[in-house]
């Protein structure tokens, strides 16, 4: 039986922006080995495996080279294609259990919505390899459960950043967000996202580096809601709401092809 996959862009409303990600629908559980090479193949930042399970979905996330704990763009997909196939009624929520515990979305109006769990920083020692790997002076430094976060004096420096993958391979943690205030109309704070060492120079948007960076932005500016640009070279739009130790995640997606993997082993 064909196993049917489906491509999305997510965190935007028009095709060719936001961050794009395979979701593939299946019968049933699959061997990790084969959702890696799977993901591989489809060379995105991400893609999402689905089945059912009792009351909800399970959902696992790949990048090219490896699975991942959290990801907010690839779990928008997943509820889009859920509800545009009909798989699941566009009134129900969408329920999925994961590595990090149970997620939800939910449509409103004509954004989805997600509900996920607050991932905020401390502050750290920067490591010399990563700002050497960024070539830029921060001002503050902290770290979450998955990433390093820094921010930056200004938007402008933030979007000149040029790093230097190879040796930012070398720092022992998912990836780095760094961040500044935007000066950019309507977006309340901007930012860029480095994985190269699981496999993800830079993610055009990262659904999960906003539950770091939500709290952060909160506690600079007093407030509890936001919208949030990622300065990649697509660019992306994220609406932030934060909720005690919840984080919500609101944007948009849009469908850029549908097919079917032809060797389901």
């Amino acid at each position: 039986m064909a196993v049917k996959i489906y491509q999305v862009d997510a965190f935007t409303e028009r095709p060719f922006g936001g961050n794009p990600a395979a979701v593939c629908i299946l019968a049933g559980p699959k061997d990790a080995v084969w959702m890696q090479n799977v993901a591989k193949e489809m060379n995105l930042s991400e893609t999402a495996f689905l089945h059912n399970e009792e009351e909800g979905f399970n959902l696992r996330w790949f990048t090219p080279a490896a699975e991942v704990d959290l990801c907010g763009h690839a779990t928008l997909a997943s509820a889009h294609i859920l509800w545009e196939t009909g798989l699941l009624n566009p009134k129900a929520q969408a329920i999925f259990h994961t590595r990090s515990g149970i997620l939800t979305a939910e449509k409103k109006g004509g954004e989805i919505e997600l509900n996920f769990p607050a991932t905020p920083e401390e502050p750290a020692n920067a490591l010399p390899a990563l700002l050497e790997a960024l070539r830029i002076t921060p001002q503050y430094v902290g770290r979450s459960k998955f990433d390093f976060l820094i921010e930056v004096g200004s938007e402008e420096s933030l979007r000149k950043i040029e790093p230097d993958f190879s040796l930012m391979k070398t720092v022992p943690i998912r990836g780095t967000i760094v961040t500044s205030v935007a000066t950019s109309s309507p977006y309340d704070f901007i930012s860029r996202f480095f994985a190269p060492r699981v496999g993800v120079n830079e993610d055009p948007v990262t659904g999960s580096a906003h539950c770091t960076l939500g709290p952060f932005w909160s506690r600079r500016l007093g407030k509890h809601e936001f919208i949030a640009y990622q300065a990649s070279e697509r660019g992306g739009v994220l609406r932030v709401r934060l909720a005690g130790d919840r984080v919500y995640l609101g944007g948009q997606a849009v469908t850029v092809f549908r097919g079917e993997w032809v060797d389901p082993r």
